[in-house]
């Protein structure tokens, strides 16, 4: 959205605060031995707390109130009282939320744990790669030129990109225009970023595959090829000089 006036920056602010605040609280929750069904009631009262509600429960009728993929699973995982969580998984959580008509979105990649598999390189490339895109993110850039960094970054670590999931407007509803903030780079896409409009921009930076496949109960994403993949997403407010990172509660800076 275009952030025109105060009330509407403080809009995006508030609601920023709550899915930010909740993911962060999440990952702090989440416990070897609990079900990804207990950490999502635990995420849906926090959103609650907030009087927030859950962005793809209302809009999607996604059968949770957030994300939470694990392992294999590369996106929109559905919580489960038999999904238990084990020492070492990477488990992505992805929170977004509506609130007072204000929409924001953010998720994050961790290592539940130990690091006994080894995920953490791939977790650290997520976030450090945000970090970069993010930092670059001005108004007048190519958006086809961040999602050359995040691509050409994820090869420099030996890492590939899901090419079909993307970043995306936000503000007055989930997802608005620009509507693919992809993280590979379109050359044909000439469009720019916009001062004063508000995206979230997402990496998703994978092991094996380059697209993710959905299977069979219409939500769950795998790659392709296997593999593991990590995800870190922001809610920004694009500028004329360094964005304002409006999640910036989830601790992902």
């Amino acid at each position: 959205m275009s952030i025109t006036k105060e009330e509407e920056l403080v809009g995006m602010q508030k609601v920023s605060e709550a899915v930010g605040t909740t993911l962060k609280k999440m990952k702090d929750f989440a416990k070897v031995g609990m079900s990804t069904k207990e950490l999502d009631d635990y995420g849906a009262e926090l959103l609650k707390n907030y009087g927030a509600k859950s962005a793809p429960f209302e809009t999607y009728g996604f059968p949770g109130y957030t994300c939470i993929s694990v392992n294999e699973v590369a996106a929109h995982g559905i919580p489960a009282k038999n999904k238990v969580l084990k020492e070492g998984d990477i488990i992505n959580i992805d929170v977004s939320a509506e609130l007072n008509g204000f929409w924001s979105d953010n998720g994050s990649s961790f290592v539940l744990g130990k690091d006994i598999y080894k995920h953490q390189p791939l977790v650290n490339a997520s976030k450090e790669i945000l970090m970069d895109a993010i930092k670059n993110t001005k108004e007048g850039v190519k958006i086809a030129d961040i999602g050359h960094i995040i691509e050409t970054e994820a090869l420099k670590r030996g890492f590939k990109v899901i090419e079909n999931l993307a970043g995306h407007g936000v503000g007055r509803s989930l997802h608005e225009k620009p509507e693919n903030i992809l993280n590979y780079r379109v050359r044909s896409n000439k469009e720019r970023f916009k001062k004063n409009t508000t995206v979230a921009i997402e990496t998703f930076i994978s092991t094996k595959s380059s697209i993710a496949i959905e299977l069979n109960d219409g939500w769950t994403l795998v790659g392709d090829k296997g593999g593991y993949v990590a995800q870190h997403e922001h809610t920004i407010l694009i500028t004329d000089k360094k964005p304002i990172i409006l999640t910036a509660a989830n601790g992902c800076i």
